[in-house]
């Protein structure tokens, strides 16, 4: 489901920031000793070893190039891009929870959960347009670096990452869910209560809180004072944190890894496994159903080949989810455990270059739920068409809407 990770949204601030820098009349030497204490590093911080550090002491790559000139496109184009994805996603996510709030949807526990990711989508993407606008859009200079512009992409890298992890949550809640109703369909009244359906929805929604906690520790707004045509102005931008400095900046690098391990890579593993599994279950049980088909009679091989079609469907269309949550967590996973190994030298040269990237490919992850739905269940596309239908709705059993395959 979006990147808009605490940390690419910081990079991408600094790159701002250091953009409008080149306009203010600087020397080459000013603008190299500016980039020095904006690199997370703090020119008089030891540590806590004694030692003095540079930004670049745990490395130096070089990922230019053409990975940086792909990467400035992807900047040039990020702002209207992601306003597109945002807008639409928002739309999208704002039907999605209109069909699963209807009095015939409402009760399953699936579409309760496929309700509460639609609501964590739909408030990142009402989160993510106005960063978009005020970083991409704006032609604002000084404004850019004020206390207020400051606090807000603070705030906004905050509330992302809680957003994007409760998203990621309640993707893996919804995968297992869909797991046991296929593999134990004689059980799933039982394991799959609405009790339990309730616990983990406030979960996967009070968790991201704890997960996250770090990073609402390591990044504080900092001054930098530059002299213009003899006139002092103070400008303000993210960096490091007093207390993630201290001891061999631990709490920094407990944050590099939680957002790595247990963020993005531990969720991709289990989704891969779950969806590995489901898909397998969906054969085994067509099977089932094929096993008790007279298929001596020509009708009952009819339906055999159109229940094996939507299975087929229904596995490529989970297959195509799968691929996407992928694509959207899995090298941010990478990139991040690197830049935990190798030091924030890796971070700083090759990590941002890749953060507007990795933002449109989860924002549209996070838009795409409604396309899925639409192909997935013919009880979905019934239930949105009768949204625009003055006569009252067909009612349906509540079932959820991934059981009826089409």
């Amino acid at each position: 489901m979006m990147c808009t990770d605490m940390s690419s949204n910081r990079a991408r601030y600094n790159y701002t920031w250091m953009a409008h820098l080149r306009s203010l009349n600087l020397t080459q030497e000013d603008l190299q000793y500016l980039i020095n204490i904006t690199s997370f590093d703090d020119p008089d911080d030891d540590g806590g070893d004694g030692h003095h550090h540079h930004p670049m002491d745990n490395g130096c790559y070089n990922c230019g190039g053409a990975v940086k000139s792909y990467s400035l496109l992807f900047r040039a184009a990020h702002g209207y891009v992601s306003l597109f994805l945002c807008v639409f996603g928002a739309l999208a996510n704002a039907l999605n929870i209109a069909v699963l709030t209807r009095k015939d949807l409402a009760g399953s526990p699936i579409n309760r959960i496929l309700c509460g990711l639609a609501l964590a989508d739909l408030a990142l993407m009402v989160e993510y347009t106005p960063f978009a606008c005020y970083m991409y859009l704006t032609t604002a200079k000084k404004e850019e670096f004020s206390h207020v512009g400051a606090v807000y992409v603070l705030l906004h890298t905050y509330v992302s990452q809680v957003l994007h992890t409760t998203s990621i949550a309640l993707t893996l809640v919804l995968a297992m869910w869909r797991y046991v109703v296929v593999k134990l369909p004689n059980s799933m009244h039982a394991i799959c209560s609405d009790r339990r359906c309730s616990i983990a929805i406030k979960l996967s929604y009070l968790l991201p809180f704890i997960i996250c906690s770090p990073t609402f520790l390591v990044f504080e707004i900092l001054e930098t004072k530059v002299v213009e045509n003899g006139t002092v102005a103070t400008l303000y931008h993210l960096g490091l944190s007093t207390i993630a400095r201290v001891n061999h900046e631990l709490l920094y690098m407990i944050h590099l890894w939680t957002y790595a391990v247990i963020i993005k890579l531990l969720p991709c593993l289990i989704l891969t496994v779950v969806t590995i599994s489901l898909i397998n279950a969906l054969s085994e049980a067509s099977e089932r159903k094929a096993k008790r088909l007279p298929t001596q009679q020509q009708m009952a091989r009819i339906r055999n080949m159109k229940l094996k079609k939507r299975m087929d469907r229904t596995s490529r269309i989970m297959i195509a989810v799968l691929l996407l949550f992928l694509a959207t967590e899995f090298p941010q996973g990478i990139l991040g455990l690197l830049s935990g190994i190798l030091g924030r030298g890796f971070f700083q040269t090759c990590y941002s270059l890749f953060g507007e990237l990795m933002d449109m490919l989860a924002l549209l992850n996070a838009s795409l739920n409604f396309v899925f739905y639409c192909c997935m269940s013919k009880q979905f596309r019934v239930a949105f068409g009768q949204l625009f239908k003055a006569q009252p709705s067909i009612m349906f059993k509540p079932n959820n809407i991934l059981e009826t395959f089409v």
